[in-house]
């Protein structure tokens, strides 16, 4: 009874369902008066012919000739009388058997039907909801996001305008409240004042409007929204956005800090306190060739390779892991064991050749901002220039042209960064320098997840997707960076250490070998001990940096703390 009557109260709450009870309402009474008319006129037509009948059996005859039963017990026998039975024939055919069913569907059944499926799409969350992260759109970010609080069991609700898109985002299972984005009421229903985050990635002026009317209703909530524009950052921040995240620059800084085949140094992709991770690539030293058993680089620079990329596939390191031409190290480490590694193979493979940038759209001037500032040379290639450089370094024309690519330094280059914003130009560009240049470094940009494996498989090393570097960076607002995301699939991230391993050691805890992740650092009220001794016991009140793929974070928490 309770789900009718919410069924009934948002059946009657819609004006258009109003209207249509009103006008079929008055169809029926219509029906029901010519029901009554020919009745009378039955009666007295009978009298004339000399039968006498009641008005019971005026209203039964009248109902089984407009329905078209017409059982013959009761007949008139003069031509004024069958005149008359054909009209109420043709009428009741007309009104009761044509007009009745379909505007009984068009007015009440469907309204109806539509009415159930509207109701399954809730309205509010709730009363004592709470520290759940509220998104106002769902794309390809927003997916991602999700993704992740689902994998750490964070409460998430997407708040969406349209009852049709609500009931299609509904059915694939996704947390759903339908509302409209600039409706203070609508806060109030998904409980603002008590969320964790409210995350906002749509358009500059949408975001701009959900910001001003969350905090309208919220003073205190953290408000995370994206900024397409520069100039939309400081109207974000002016209507209560907490942060404002530029994801073309920050899509340009991370491509621009993939390029590493200059040289053999590390290179620094993400820090985590005094923590530092860093890839440097193998290739022209005296690594090649070797297992990292045999160069027993723990040893020299007290540095243990977490793990190594090869063509873009990223491994777990062990002692047998042979170091090849194409192996770029994962290594973690304090600033000053860095510096020691550096030292050692600073003199290997140093290249002044101009990187090559395909694209010189946001993301593309990013890039090449961010290789400005490490004094790294470039040259760009754009088919469409709408920006112009000063230097010489912009070269007009199609990438898929060999003459271009040649002029830009394809061939002598030790890396090309692709950032078209088109996953189907990036993986035909992807194909196209790998077959050029089977040595050369391919980094490459996708805007879905679902296309990364496919630029991979083209032959990119490297491949960050917008949709997981945007949501990464919101959880780790959320999360206060307790997670990095190194590469397309592969996440470093901090954790208490579980109950079940303190007093282990990694030995004995065996991580790498349940579940595939590597712990990296551990962290407790003394400092950072980066590459721990696998014989340290772990402490009980510390905390545990680990690097591991999607599966394999996975894998971790539900060993250690999802049961």
């Amino acid at each position: 009874m309770k789900s009718f009557t919410t069924l009934y109260l948002h059946f009657m709450r819609d004006r258009a369902s109003r209207r249509n009870l009103r006008v079929l309402a008055q169809f029926i009474l219509f029906l029901v008066a010519m029901v009554l008319v020919y009745s009378v006129i039955f009666h007295y037509l009978m009298q004339w012919e000399g039968h006498q009948y009641t008005w019971i059996t005026g209203i039964y005859w009248t109902l089984t000739v407009m329905s078209t039963l017409g059982f013959g017990d009761i007949t008139f026998h003069t031509d004024l009388g069958r005149l008359f039975s054909m009209l109420v024939l043709m009428s009741g055919t007309m009104f009761m058997l044509i007009l009745l069913p379909f505007t009984f569907i068009q007015f009440f059944y469907a309204p109806w039907i539509q009415a159930q499926e509207a109701a399954r799409a809730p309205r509010e969350l709730p009363a004592n909801t709470e520290g759940h992260v509220i998104l106002t759109h769902y794309g390809p970010v927003d997916a991602a996001l999700i993704k992740q609080l689902t994998q750490y069991q964070y409460p998430y609700v997407v708040l969406v305008p349209e009852v049709d898109e609500a009931l299609r985002l509904h059915d694939l299972d996704i947390q759903v409240v339908v509302g409209e984005l600039d409706d203070p009421e609508t806060y109030r229903r998904l409980r603002t004042d008590k969320a964790a985050l409210v995350a906002t990635v749509g358009t500059d002026v949408i975001n701009t409007n959900v910001a001003f009317t969350a905090r309208e209703v919220a003073e205190n909530v953290p408000i995370v929204a994206t900024a397409a524009d520069v100039a939309s950052v400081d109207v974000l921040e002016l209507a209560g956005c907490t942060r404002v995240l530029e994801l073309a620059e920050m899509m340009g800084r991370t491509l621009a800090r993939r390029v590493i085949g200059r040289d053999a140094k590390t290179h620094v992709i993400g820090q985590f306190d005094e923590l530092l991770i860093a890839e440097a690539s193998a290739a022209g030293t005296p690594l090649v060739g070797r297992t990292l058993r045999e160069i027993r680089l723990r040893d020299h620079v007290n540095l243990t390779v977490s793990g190594v990329w090869e063509r873009g596939r990223y491994q777990n390191a062990g002692p047998e892991t042979l170091i090849t031409d194409n192996t770029v190290l994962v290594l973690a480490g304090t600033r000053e064991q860095l510096d020691e590694y550096d030292a050692l193979f600073c003199i290997y493979r140093t290249s002044e050749v101009p990187i090559v940038i395909l694209g010189f759209g946001r993301v593309g001037s990013a890039t090449a901002r961010e290789l400005a500032r490490q004094s790294i040379d470039y040259r760009i290639v754009e088919k469409n220039a709408k920006q112009k450089t000063e230097d010489g370094k912009l070269i007009v024309g199609d990438a898929a042209d060999l003459e271009i690519i040649k002029q830009a330094g394809i061939m002598e280059s030790p890396a090309v960064v692709i950032t078209t914003h088109d996953d189907a130009l990036n993986v035909y560009l992807t194909l196209y320098c790998r077959r050029l240049r089977a040595d050369i470094q391919i980094i490459s940009r996708a805007t879905l997840e679902r296309n990364v494996h496919t630029l991979h498989r083209a032959g990119a090393d490297f491949v960050i997707s917008e949709a997981s570097m945007g949501a990464n960076a919101i959880f780790n607002l959320l999360r206060r960076s307790d997670v990095l995301l190194l590469a397309e699939g592969l996440d470093v991230f901090k954790v208490k250490i579980p109950l079940s391993l303190a007093g282990k050691t990694l030995t004995e805890a065996a991580i790498r070998q349940k579940t595939g992740c590597s712990v990296i650092a551990i962290l407790t009220d003394a400092g950072v001990q980066a590459n721990p001794d696998p014989n340290t016991p772990l402490p009980a009140d510390g905390e545990m940096i680990v690097i591991g793929s999607d599966d394999s974070q996975q894998e971790f928490l539900d060993q250690y703390l999802n049961r």
